[in-house]
């Protein structure tokens, strides 16, 4: 087996809602109760999520993405027809705790055995990144969270990614980052 190397980059950062963490993992736990809807329910929160998001950014209104998070949420249920606040209770706790991907901690193991520094930068708030982390079990595999709380500003704004830069002490050039969001990722 040839072992791959990474030449010239000292940290990789990823995005943590759909490059890291699966953003329909909470509709997916709850798929019964929601019934034939779940899909468009799934989508549509997290369309809204974002476009809020851009939105608040453009504005420069900036909220906790908790709260944003919620609002998409609220949109979606309202779009779909899902009135039961219970089950809206339930999707915002397993927002919390969403599934990683499955390549994800095979992928942040190897980089930290390649002593690679790693990073999540997101859009997310510290509290939910962290819970996130830790329920998907890689929080020990991440040197560093990185929430664009601490710049007031959401993605892609310039100001979010320089964050990485000044935080990790490296120039951009020795940064990689992962996003699966093509907007996130040519931005980053």
């Amino acid at each position: 087996m040839t072992e791959n190397k990474i030449s010239d980059i000292d940290a990789c950062a990823f995005d943590a809602y759909g490059t890291l963490f699966d953003v329909h993992s909470a509709v997916n736990a709850c798929r019964d109760d929601i019934g034939a809807d779940a899909d468009k329910l799934s989508e549509l929160w997290r369309q809204k999520q974002l476009q809020y998001t851009w939105l608040r950014s453009l504005m420069r209104q900036h909220a906790d993405f908790w709260q944003v998070t919620g609002d998409a949420l609220d949109y979606a249920m309202g779009a779909t027809g899902t009135t039961d606040m219970g089950l809206r209770t339930r999707l915002m706790e397993l927002y919390m705790t969403l599934e990683a991907y499955p390549d994800v901690v095979e992928t942040l193991e190897h980089l930290k055995a390649a002593k690679m520094k790693t990073a999540i930068l997101s859009n997310g708030s510290m509290t939910m990144l962290v819970a996130a982390a830790k329920s998907a079990g890689i929080f020990s595999l991440i040197d560093m969270i990185l929430s664009v709380d601490q710049v007031g500003v959401f993605k892609p704004d310039p100001a979010t990614y320089q964050m990485a830069v000044d935080e990790l002490k490296l120039p951009a050039s020795r940064i990689s980052f992962q996003s699966a969001n093509g907007w996130d990722a040519a931005c980053g």
